[in-house]
Parts: structure tokens; C-alpha cells; sequence
């Protein structure tokens, strides 16, 4: 069973920088895409970036489209997402998991808080 643990949020002021990473266990990370998706309180849950099994194909929301780059790396078992020129409205809750029907369990997650 794949386990997913996302890192690397924190309270940043509003035009700066996170890099947020996710690391799976199991042996069916690198097969499958993988997304990065967000949950600001009181919304439901909105897919924000997704990047194909080989790190082709990537695809991104309106909404954050030239400020967030995602990336991955299967031999670690990792997928990232590098998250520039943050506003306010970017704060939420961050989730990494499958893009699809069937996904994995969710994670923790990671609070990321855009403030001045």
C-alpha cells in the first residue's frame, strides 16, 4: 500500500516562494501520474498541477499557471511542486496523489499560508 507524506509548507508573505515535496513508498509511484491538489478552508478539494508518469505531459490550473512548476523524480519516489509568486488566495491545505478514479489514500497534507 502506498503511503504519501508531503513537507515543505509554511507561512510565507505574499510574491514569495515554496518548494513542496511528496514522498511515496511503494513500488507504483512511477507508473502513474501524479498531482498536486489543494484544499483552502471551506472548498472542496481542486487539483492544482499534474505531471505524467515519465514527466512529460504536465498540466496546470488557470488559477496558478506561470507561477507553480511541478516536477518528479521516480528514483526517489518524489514528486515536488515549486510554488513562486504566492497570494493570499494560494493558502490551503497541499495534497499530493493520483490523478484519477482510484487513487491512493490521502496524506497529511501540507499547510501552506500566504500572509503579509
Amino acid at each position: 500500500q502506498v503511503q504519501l507524506v508531503e513537507s515543505g509548507g509554511g507561512l510565507v508573505q505574499p510574491g514569495g516562494s515554496l518548494r513542496l515535496s511528496c514522498a511515496a513508498s511503494g513500488r507504483t509511484f512511477s507508473i502513474n501520474t501524479m498531482g498536486w491538489y489543494r484544499q483552502a478552508p471551506g472548498k472542496e478539494r481542486e487539483l492544482v498541477a499534474s505531471i505524467s508518469s515519465g514527466g512529460r505531459t504536465l498540466s496546470y490550473a488557470d488559477s496558478v499557471k506561470g507561477r507553480f512548476t511541478i516536477s518528479r523524480d521516480n528514483a526517489k519516489n518524489t514528486v515536488y511542486l515549486q510554488m513562486n509568486s504566492l497570494k493570499p488566495e494560494d493558502t490551503a491545505v497541499y495534497y499530493c496523489n493520483k490523478v484519477g478514479l482510484v487513487q491512493y489514500g490521502w496524506g497529511q497534507g501540507t499547510q501552506v499560508t500566504v500572509s503579509s
